[in-house]
């Protein structure tokens, strides 16, 4: 019994050895597979990521392409539109300077027109300088005596002295006036009447310090060629004494736009005309020579009140405004003067 199994053992023992081997290759070749199919499969994957990696190079490639070509039609459209922007700045300074060119041509072409305008101008103040020449020269030959001369002159002096005297007076009632006319409120009005002032001030400052020259100033002897009425009675007149009468006739009216505005701005409804310290003292322009004060103050209060009555209904029924400065109409201004030729 115990031979038996020694044997069998001995006889384990042999196959085991026997059998060692083929364990040991077929171990080893198993092995082997195991590492073909790695290496396999490491071969795939990094084919795989050569794949990727040529498919990525690929998009990159194709998206730099786009973006360059992308940057090159930019860079066409920029050039076509800076084309097209220098082609409209070449139009537009081709019109300008068409336009300019027509412009130049037709401010040429006025000032042409105004030069012709001014000589015609030119030439017709001459002729008409001409005619009052000759006018002025026929009346100086039929000047008055050296008695009526002298005469005038006389009674012109009396006149500028009686005139200062008045100015004077004139003060007092003024600061009256002006006190009144604060305790009403009645400030535009208030204004008007300082400027007035002030203007009759400057005036009587120049009669103050003006020396007249009675033995040249041709009013002296210079015979009447006018007559006119006031108050029913016929009075006669040379060219300055009619020109002194017509201006005041025309600061009567300018004074009187004035003094009607003010009590328009001042919303005043309580007087007229007649309450203006202006249109009372009626003296704004006359210097004391060529007409005496009555008439002269009664044509200043005959625009005055014409004036006032525009100037407080903000109309033009008598006169014009000319940029501020306001002007009677020569057919008024005829028909209050009434001027006939004596010749």
């Amino acid at each position: 019994m115990k031979s038996d199994i020694v044997d069998r053992i001995v006889i384990a023992l042999v196959v085991g050895t026997l059998a060692l081997p083929g364990l040991v290759l077929a171990a080893e070749g198993q092995q082997g597979v195991q590492e073909e199919q790695k290496r396999a499969k490491d071969e795939k994957q990094q084919q795989r990521k050569d794949q990727q990696q040529l498919e990525r190079t690929q998009r990159k490639s194709e998206q730099e392409q786009k973006q360059q070509e992308h940057r090159v039609q930019q860079e066409q459209k920029q050039q076509e539109q800076k084309q097209k922007q220098d082609q409209q700045q070449l139009e537009r300074s081709q019109r300008e300077s068409e336009q300019y060119q027509k412009e130049l041509r037709a401010r040429q072409q006025q000032q042409q027109e105004r030069i012709e305008r001014q000589s015609q101008q030119i030439q017709q103040e001459r002729a008409q300088q001409q005619r009052q020449d000759q006018i002025q020269q026929q009346r100086q030959q039929q000047r008055l005596s050296q008695q009526q001369q002298q005469q005038r002159i006389r009674e012109q002096q009396q006149l500028v002295a009686q005139y200062r005297q008045h100015l004077e007076q004139e003060e007092r009632l003024a600061r009256e006036h002006a006190a009144r006319l604060q305790q009403q409120k009645r400030m535009a009005q208030y204004r008007f009447q300082e400027e007035y002032l002030e203007r009759l001030r400057q005036q009587q400052i120049y009669l103050r310090d003006h020396r007249f020259d009675y033995d040249n100033d041709p009013y002296f002897y210079s015979a009447p060629i006018y007559r006119y009425n006031r108050g029913g009675k016929y009075y006669q007149t040379n060219e300055y004494g009619a020109r002194t009468l017509r201006q005041a006739v025309r600061y009567g009216y300018e004074e009187g736009f004035r003094a009607g505005k003010a009590d328009r701005d001042d919303r005043w409804r309580g007087g007229s005309y007649k309450d203006s310290y202006a249109y009372r003292d009626a003296n704004y322009g006359y210097n004391g020579y060529y007409v005496n004060r009555t008439d002269y103050n009664y044509y200043f209060r005959e625009g005055f009140r014409r004036g006032y009555e525009d100037g407080y209904n903000s109309r033009y029924r008598y006169g014009r405004n000319d940029n501020g400065n306001y002007s009677i109409l020569d057919n008024i201004m005829s028909q209050i003067l009434g001027f006939q030729n004596l010749r």
